[in-house]
């Protein structure tokens, strides 16, 4: 019989420190299934499949599937973190905006920074024997501020018992979607407003005017020695830039029409959002603009989920960010 077939499976799983997969992975390594039949599943997915727990499509299987046993009952909530993940990744704006990103295991992180002047962005010619101009990197006043981000589950094992795998992991998913749209609207008040270190984002103002291809022009040209390849835009913003006329052209337009996928006349990527205020415009270097700061990942009250009481169970994420260089962020309103 196969290893994953008789590990015994309890809490102690999730108080590891590294996370349930990855404490399974070490006493079932996928490594060991390559050329076998089990190849490609990782260690949770194995165990699906040692009780026959089938998520998806039409045969999917009732919630009550996971509490037939105690060992299976161990996997609830792994699997509540998955559909709640794979729900955030498929709303989650990050990816586009985030420089990188930085896991901590506490909740206290300072962050270091660089402000060049205009000088320092430029490398000088050095003469033989004189010294290398420097520039200085520092840690910033300020602690980053994490936040914890999450959607309390509120359901009696009897009334979900019963539900659809399928189903309930799109309920799940939606919890997901919650939190990947409130860290955006983290993020995005951090590139407007600073992370509490007196950096927040130059802002040039329209007058009171609707935005223009000259107005952009000038924010574009704005952000040397940065590029400006990201811009996130309230949506009546990113209406009125897509009714420009510089947009009508054929390029432009077959990516619109063909894919979704907006491409301004800038070359920069254009994300709508109504985390970003109306009539307002923030337009970054998503390579040296923002950095995010995570505390785990999805994190489940594991006890509750285990023994039936879904009366109340919590999940969340805590994370926060910071500014990496104030100039490579501005905002336009």
């Amino acid at each position: 019989m196969a290893n994953f077939e008789t590990i015994k499976l309890d809490k102690g799983l999730y108080t590891s420190g590294k996370g349930f997969t990855a404490a399974l992975e070490e006493v079932d390594p996928s490594e060991d299934y390559k050329g076998t039949s089990l190849e490609g599943l990782d260690a949770f997915e194995r165990q699906l499949k040692r009780f026959d727990i089938k998520l998806h499509g039409a045969a999917s299987d009732c919630v009550e599937k996971f509490f037939k046993t105690t060992d299976s009952a161990a996997l609830f909530p792994e699997y509540i973190a998955r559909a709640v993940r794979k729900g955030l990744e498929e709303a989650d704006l990050l990816p586009y905006i985030v420089a990188t990103t930085t896991n901590i295991n506490g909740l206290d992180y300072r962050t270091i920074a660089s402000i060049p002047t205009e000088a320092e962005k430029e490398l000088q010619e050095t003469e033989e024997g004189s010294a290398i101009p420097e520039t200085v990197v520092h840690t910033q006043e300020n602690l980053v501020k994490l936040k914890k981000r999450g959607r309390m589950l509120v359901a009696s094992y009897e009334a979900i018992r019963f539900q659809r795998l399928d189903l309930f992991t799109v309920t799940l998913r939606q919890i997901g979607a919650y939190i990947a749209r409130t860290q955006l609207k983290d993020a995005v008040t951090v590139l407007k407003d600073g992370d509490g270190n007196s950096n927040a984002a130059p802002t040039t103002s329209l007058g009171g005017k609707a935005v223009s291809y000259a107005a952009l022009v000038d924010f574009w040209n704005s952000f040397d020695p940065y590029m400006l390849n990201t811009m996130i835009a309230a949506p009546d913003m990113t209406a009125a830039i897509l009714k420009l006329a510089e947009m009508r052209d054929a390029a432009a337009g077959l990516s619109f029409h063909g894919d979704g996928k907006v491409v301004t006349p800038l070359g920069a990527n254009l994300f709508k959002s109504s985390a970003v205020e109306a009539g307002t415009l923030i337009g970054l270097d998503r390579t040296c603009a923002l950095e995010q700061v995570t505390a785990g990942g999805i994190l489940t009250e594991y006890d509750k989920l285990i023994d039936r009481q879904l009366e109340r169970a919590a999940i969340s994420q805590i994370s926060g960010f910071s500014k990496i260089y104030t100039d490579a962020s501005r905002v336009l309103s």
